[in-house]
């Protein structure tokens, strides 16, 4: 064991010799240290949000499991927050200091799952989000012109739209909007963009939840708009093979064709960041109503 200071917080990490990605060799170590390093780019984002936790104690090469409630053992300077749930509470960790990450990384903790919403108005979210996921055979250029349609229509109503890669298989789409409407609000809203852009192209889209159905067609997901639901954490690495982050993009990189979902991993996001500031940097001072968008929205699918 080594203890690990971040100021005033510390903890005792352990097993830093743990293979997590045998494919490059990138151990539990690795991992504690790269959160640690992008803490001050993922912090931004994570700020007040409850964290669903995936915990991989032998390597993603093993099952690992998802975690909710924050464990007792748990420092007590790890911020967490109790929020309601069906039947009772439940308590969510939130990383909103280097430290956080850090150890939360040495709980094994490789993916970050983040609420859309933050800790003092939990029911009112500030990020809607299109997650786009390829058709059947994962043809990304899809994925890509999908996202451009996307971003096009949110402007055109009013919105901003910011995407990153999912670090899996697809992309990420999100508009920071203003908190003053619940979930069932802006879920609503998402779908009728998505069912807008379904209609008007419906051989290029579709909003159908069953694979069998999607027949070679992007899927417009939006059922993250919901509360309690999540969105894999902007700068969070993925459990799969090269250690693969789910990266902030600027909109240019969409436009290359070379772009895969999985470009960006834990050996090159440093090199990308010492080129490019954060993509996302200052996006929710960028938020906006929600109204005046919706009623335009309300036009044009009449």
């Amino acid at each position: 064991m080594a203890k690990m200071n971040f100021g005033p917080y510390s903890f005792e990490s352990s097993r830093e010799d743990k293979l997590f990605f045998p494919d490059r060799g990138i151990t539990k170590g690795d991992v504690v240290d790269y959160y640690a390093r992008i803490a001050e780019y993922m912090i931004p984002h994570l700020k007040d949000r409850p964290l669903t936790l995936h915990r991989f104690p032998d390597g993603i090469d093993k099952d690992g499991f998802i975690q909710q409630q924050a464990e007792d053992y748990f420092p007590k300077w790890l911020t967490t927050v109790t929020v309601p749930k069906e039947g009772g509470r439940i308590t969510h960790a939130v990383a909103d200091k280097r430290a956080a990450l850090a150890y939360l990384a040495n709980q094994a903790v490789i993916i970050f799952h983040a609420w859309l919403s933050r800790k003092d108005r939990i029911k009112s979210p500030d990020w809607i989000v299109f997650d786009l996921d390829p058709p059947e055979g994962g043809d990304f250029d899809s994925v890509r012109r999908a996202a451009f349609a996307v971003r096009d229509l949110v402007e055109e109503l009013g919105l901003a739209a910011y995407v990153k890669t999912s670090g899996s298989k697809g992309l990420h789409v999100i508009s920071p909007v203003r908190r003053n409407q619940e979930f069932e609000d802006t879920r609503a809203f998402a779908g009728n963009v998505a069912r807008f852009l379904a209609e008007r192209e419906p051989e290029q889209y579709t909003t159908e939840q069953r694979k069998k159905k999607r027949k070679g067609r992007v899927f417009l997901d939006t059922v993250r708009n919901s509360y309690g639901h999540t969105m894999v954490a902007p700068y969070s690495l993925r459990a799969l093979p090269g250690a693969p982050v789910a990266a902030p993009l600027e909109w240019d990189e969409v436009g290359d064709s070379s772009l895969t979902p999985d470009r960006y991993t834990l050996s090159n996001i440093f090199r990308r960041l010492s080129q490019k500031e954060d993509p996302w940097k200052g996006m929710n001072r960028r938020a906006r109503d929600l109204s005046g968008p919706r009623e335009k929205l309300e036009e044009l699918l009449s």
